[in-house]
């Protein structure tokens, strides 16, 4: 078997695994296709996930099904305003020793699994939310001059509702950038309104099938990040990235009007890693421009900060974001065109 044909059969596999996985979610939730995809999206770059959208509308109930759906450790965090970073972490309990002594030993907190449901994240004050910064970006926690690793693979999947709701707090800027993707759930409509009444109000349970484990879920992993990125595709990414920084060369009207920041690396990384799995699905190895204008509002909307302008004008980060994608072109402009 030539290595092309290796590549498309490994492609090919990887999009019927991710189909079954999509299926059992699909036995349990109803609609919300663009949200389950951009879930399984996190999942299989080892990304984390924030779902935001009003109460009620099925974001606990994605991240327990998908929980379900996989053979990993799974535990859910209740965030409210008295939790405490030592809630999440873990703390060092004194405990009796065999020997009739004391010492202290350190206590797990729910936050060492692999699958983290972080419910309502933002009703929790920005201390303990920022407990997990470091558990997010490295996998690790350090307690008392100790390190304590994450076993693989490890996800946060957090809900939020909207911050005009009562008893909210903001995400602290350096947390939000540690989140893969921002994904608004929106109401169901009306036909699936009515698919959710039938599945829910007649006494049937419905348990979606474990179809994959912690072991395969690193394998895809590794496979996604060897699909290739050709440079012209990689600097339209760039760009895309550098025209979120108001001021900046590739900067739009509306960034520079609407935004006070933009876009740290970590969106270039994150659209570039999405753009792959999304290629991968659609039965290519390489990246394509269309990959990367998909993946650029879920990558983006948490990553760029308004101004007091637009925050008056009630301008959202998308509208900025989709202003963003109709001005920057797929082929940047040569150096002596801009001379």
């Amino acid at each position: 078997m030539s290595n092309g044909e290796s590549i498309e059969k490994e492609a090919q596999e990887f999009a019927a695994r991710y189909k079954a996985v999509r299926e059992q979610i699909g036995r349990v939730i109803v609609g919300h296709s663009d949200i389950v995809h951009g879930v399984l999206t996190c999942l299989f770059v080892g990304g984390h996930c924030l779902l935001e959208g009003v109460p009620g509308l099925g974001k606990t109930l994605l991240v327990r099904t998908l929980a379900q759906t996989l053979d990993l450790d799974f535990s859910r965090i209740q965030f409210t305003p008295d939790l405490m970073p030592a809630d999440i972490l873990g703390t060092n309990m004194v405990m009796e020793t065999p020997e009739g002594g004391r010492a202290f030993e350190f206590q797990k907190g729910p936050i060492f699994t692999q699958i983290c449901l972080a419910d309502e994240i933002n009703r929790a004050t920005p201390k303990t939310q920022s407990a997990m910064l470091e558990t997010m970006q490295e996998h690790k926690v350090s307690i008392a001059g100790k390190v304590f690793h994450m076993k693989p693979p490890f996800f946060v999947m957090a809900t939020q509702n909207p911050l005009e709701q009562e008893g909210t707090y903001p995400l602290p800027e350096a947390q939000l950038d540690r989140f893969f993707f921002k994904l608004m759930v929106g109401y169901s409509s009306r036909e699936e309104l009515a698919e959710i009444i039938d599945r829910t109000t007649r006494g049937v349970e419905i348990v979606p099938d474990k179809v994959m484990d912690g072991a395969e879920i690193v394998k895809w992993q590794q496979l996604i990040r060897k699909v290739i990125v050709a440079p012209h595709v990689q600097d339209y990414i760039v760009r895309l990235t550098l025209a979120t920084h108001p001021g900046g060369p590739f900067a739009s009207e509306s960034t520079n009007q609407y935004l006070r920041w933009g876009s740290s690396p970590r969106g270039a990384q994150t659209m570039t890693l999405a753009a792959k799995v999304r290629a991968l699905l659609q039965g290519r190895y390489n990246v394509s421009f269309d990959d990367a204008r998909r993946v650029f509002l879920p990558a983006m909307r948490h990553r760029v900060i308004l101004n007091f302008e637009a925050e008056a004008e009630g301008i959202d980060p998308d509208q900025v974001l989709v202003e963003i994608i109709k001005n920057v072109p797929e082929k940047a402009e040569s150096t002596a065109a801009k001379s």
